[in-house]
């Protein structure tokens, strides 16, 4: 089983000349069948790498443990990790979706009185309106998130910064400093995004939005451009967003992420149409780059599709057995809190949110569930741990199985999406209930638990 998970626990470039091992013991592995009445595994690592993967002989007789090191470990500079048989041991996560620059932003515009979406569009534009002349404040909150979620267990994220006539440039720079500041710990993949319409509301012309998006998308250290078409004016001009962002991701080698379809109105043009039709026609016709995805955030107004639209939107994403780069991320702290809103909805709101357990089992659709805002007027109860996520999935979707509930764990088409460097090691069972986890950061240093300590600098 060498080589299952990559996992850094120390970086093989940190000992060069002696090999640096770690074993984990006791352990339950995320992936089996059935969690309570599999075996437990010892995990051995070696220079940053899984070496094996063996069953435990007897969990309660740690006296084996000299002769078991000598006959399975190469080096004597040998760490130890017992799970004493509570705990699972996962990859480290990942944050698919999350915003870097509007965290924790409570108390720092009004106080939300309707908490609609209009209003959270109000308030945090006040809020943005300081970015640029409160450089500190903005870093300090960025940081507060990477540290946090590497707390966690994430080691990697996909981040998105706003850039619009409001912020200019100054969440990109912050977000490029943090990005740098954090490598050691957490891979922060940086996405250049525009909240704001990139079209003037009084005519059909371009505005200066999208030329700062451009000059964005040509930094060093950027590697994905996207937008919000559901912004702009009208139907036309959102394709015409979607049009430009593929374009901006063409020229620069970028990966696409839409923010799209957030709305339950039936009446609305579901544009992932437009968007497949338009990633197909340039794959076919060499203007996609090699490697580049798309990914498409909340879509909510897809929770209104029949099970004929789900097949149809399947075979789109799946044409003749050969899948498009694209990926559908829901973000159920967000979307359940934002949906379904006013009179039409008070008796019968709906979870309006993607079921990504049923697209995932159902229809092989390629899918994760993200925690997209921490604290603010889009999500002012959000939380940053991603396995939280899991407890209100099984409320949301009504997946309790077994085999549901492995769902939620699993490496291909998950809710939560794993990255590739690192294990956390979760000491209860129970998710739901809670858990006090250890984890390695990308660099493989040990972390706390995020509720035993405060926001740190970079290490």
């Amino acid at each position: 089983m060498q080589g299952e998970f990559l996992v850094p626990v120390h970086s093989a470039n940190e000992f060069p000349e002696k090999a640096r091992q770690v074993l984990i013991r006791n352990v339950y592995l995320h992936d089996d069948s059935s969690v309570q009445s599999s075996p437990l595994y010892d995990v051995i690592c070696t220079n940053g790498k899984v070496h094996d993967v063996r069953a435990t002989s007897d969990p309660t007789n740690v006296e084996n443990d000299d002769t078991y090191i000598r006959g399975s470990i190469d080096s004597e500079d040998v760490e130890i990790l017992d799970a004493e048989g509570k705990g699972i041991l996962v990859p480290a996560l990942c944050h698919a979706h999350i915003h870097l620059d509007k965290c924790f932003l409570l108390g720092k515009s009004d106080e939300l009185v309707s908490g609609d979406f209009a209003e959270a569009l109000k308030v945090t534009a006040q809020a943005k309106g300081n970015f640029p002349s409160a450089l500190e404040d903005l870093y300090n909150r960025g940081s507060r998130l990477i540290v946090e979620s590497v707390e966690c267990g994430v080691t990697a994220m996909r981040a998105h910064v706003e850039v619009d006539e409001t912020v200019h440039m100054s969440c990109l720079d912050v977000g490029l400093r943090l990005k740098k500041d954090y490598e050691t710990i957490c891979d922060v993949q940086i996405a250049v995004f525009a909240q704001d319409p990139l079209f003037s509301a009084q005519n059909a012309e371009l505005g200066d939005n999208l030329i700062l998006l451009q000059n964005a998308a040509a930094r060093d250290g950027v590697h994905a451009v996207g937008s919000a078409p559901y912004v702009e004016p009208s139907v036309a001009q959102a394709k015409r967003n979607i049009r430009f962002i593929f374009d901006i991701a063409c020229t620069h080698g970028l990966h696409a992420d839409f923010h799209l379809d957030y709305t339950l109105d039936r009446d609305a043009e579901p544009l992932i149409w437009y968007v497949l039709d338009e990633l197909r026609t340039r794959m076919r016709t060499g203007r996609w780059p090699a490697g580049a995805r798309v990914c498409v955030g909340h879509a909510t107004r897809l929770t209104l599709f029949s099970a004929e639209e789900w097949a149809a939107l399947a075979h789109a994403v799946h044409p003749d057995g050969e899948g498009l780069p694209l990926a559908l991320v829901g973000l159920p702290p967000s979307d359940v809190y934002m949906m379904a809103r006013g009179a039409q909805w008070e008796l019968a709101r709906p979870r309006g949110t993607l079921d990504v357990v049923r697209l995932a089992r159902v229809h092989a659709l390629p899918v994760a569930m993200a925690v997209n805002n921490v604290e603010n007027a889009f999500t002012p109860q959000g939380v940053l741990d991603p396995l939280a996520l899991c407890p209100l999935g099984v409320a949301l979707f009504q997946s309790g199985t077994r085999a549901d509930a492995a769902r939620l764990v699993v490496r291909r088409s998950s809710l939560i999406c794993f990255s590739r460097g690192s294990l956390a090691l979760l000491d209860t069972l129970n998710v739901a209930g809670g858990r006090d986890g250890k984890c390695t950061d990308r660099g493989g240093h040990e972390r706390s638990p995020r509720a035993a300590s405060g926001a740190r600098g970079p290490s």
